[in-house]
């Protein structure tokens, strides 16, 4: 909880730091590679650094953090922390490197405020940041407590056992230990760091979702490679390595699993919502709910640009059928009449005439658009808005729109 004496300071300057929050974080993640520079070749993301989707996520978090500390005092916003913790546990982040983060992103708040920024407003930015970095910091330490391991200590070594190309730009991997010892447990929907090094000697990361159920005795990522549109952005560093090198055999670095995205136990009515490559964690938790019988009912919906762009289509369809109370909705922007996809429809997902339950449990993963057309969909069908919960892959950019 922010002090009294921060809580009006904060609260009256919001508005000021929200305004220029955009330009803040680009200065501080400027200043930090200055002195850190090997930062944005090991950790960071290049990609979303060049298109300013990580200073825009960064942004939205810290705008939301604060105004629930000022507006609604009693409320932990752990919906908004949580999603940052496992993504920095899957990277291996330690508490003394919020201490640099900490130093750069203040000052870039009195130099892009300038005079504004006097010892008092210096001060109580200084307490939320701490107060965000901390509460940081203890679910991190709680998420490396759960999986057994030192803090930051979650990378191994995982070899290749198969390669399947599952749509036409999609492929999965399956990874076993080397040792050939069963893989760390998981939850369905969540999803791993792998680490490459590419031609320039960079060391990028990027996370996939698993794609099975947990009780196996390999882990399954499926990859896109994303490919650069109409010239606006570079080809995927990683997936593209992964897709062009990535063999039987070959030895990637992968972290331990986390996500806060996880199908829990229970019997309630559930929807798994995904479009394009979102279709992965709903993979793993239909092959889960398969696996275990479950008597649940599911609807499951999936949009695409067409059946062959759709990843792990057959199996999507076969895990449904083995689900007793499960249905498949499926819509393709070109391709839905094809005689090998019945039922499929053209155009956008649209749940309007979907007959679904006030009391259902939805699980989305898609691109943003996608996410808040079906969230605003639910909404309508009177689902709680507590009760719809989402994946994005990259930054979360959902708290800055």
């Amino acid at each position: 909880m922010l002090s009294a004496q921060s809580t009006p300071i904060v609260r009256a300057t919001l508005p000021a730091v929200g305004a220029h929050l955009t330009t803040i974080t680009e200065l501080f993640y400027r200043r930090m590679f200055e002195e850190r520079p090997e930062l944005l070749r090991t950790l960071f993301n290049r990609a979303n650094q060049a298109n300013g989707a990580q200073r825009e996520a960064l942004a939205g978090a810290v705008a939301a953090f604060a105004t629930v500390l000022v507006e609604r005092p009693g409320e932990r916003p752990d919906a908004i922390l949580g999603r940052i913790a496992h993504k920095h546990a899957s990277l291996g982040i330690t508490s003394d490197q919020y201490t640099l983060v900490g130093r750069h992103l203040l000052g870039a708040v009195a130099e892009v405020l300038g005079d504004a920024v006097t010892p008092e407003v210096a001060s109580a930015w200084d307490e939320v940041y701490w107060l965000m970095a901390n509460a940081l910091i203890a679910m991190e330490a709680r998420l490396y407590a759960e999986a057994q391991v030192d803090n930051g200590d979650v990378w191994r070594e995982m070899e290749i056992a198969e390669r399947t190309e599952e749509s036409a730009d999609s492929a999965s991997f399956v990874l076993r230990r080397p040792d050939g010892l069963p893989t760390r447990p998981f939850l369905p929907g969540q999803y791993v760091s792998v680490q490459v090094e590419l031609p320039d000697g960079a060391r990028q990361i990027r996370q996939y979702s698993l794609s099975t159920a947990p009780d196996r005795k390999t882990w399954r990522i499926t990859v896109k490679r994303e490919r650069a549109v109409d010239g606006s952005a570079p080809d995927g560093e990683v997936s593209t390595w992964l897709h062009a090198h990535a063999r039987v055999g070959d030895v990637l670095r992968v972290s331990l699993p986390f996500g806060d995205l996880v199908l829990p136990d229970g019997d309630g009515p559930i929807v798994l919502a995904s479009a394009g490559i979102g279709i992965t964690p709903m993979i793993s938790m239909l092959d889960h709910l398969a696996r275990a019988s479950s008597s649940r009912r599911v609807t499951v919906v999936h949009a695409d640009r067409s059946p062959a762009h759709h990843a792990h289509r057959a199996e999507h369809g076969e895990l449904t059928s083995r689900i007793p109370g499960a249905s498949l909705h499926l819509w393709y922007e070109t391709g839905a009449g094809e005689p090998a996809v019945p039922h499929a429809r053209d155009g956008r997902a649209d749940l309007t005439d979907l007959p679904l339950s006030e009391d259902a449990t939805a699980y989305l993963c898609g691109p943003l658009p996608f996410m808040r057309a079906v969230r605003g969909d639910l909404l309508d069908k009177g689902l709680h808005p507590a009760n719809i919960h989402y994946e994005v892959f990259g930054p979360d950019l959902w708290l800055s729109k």
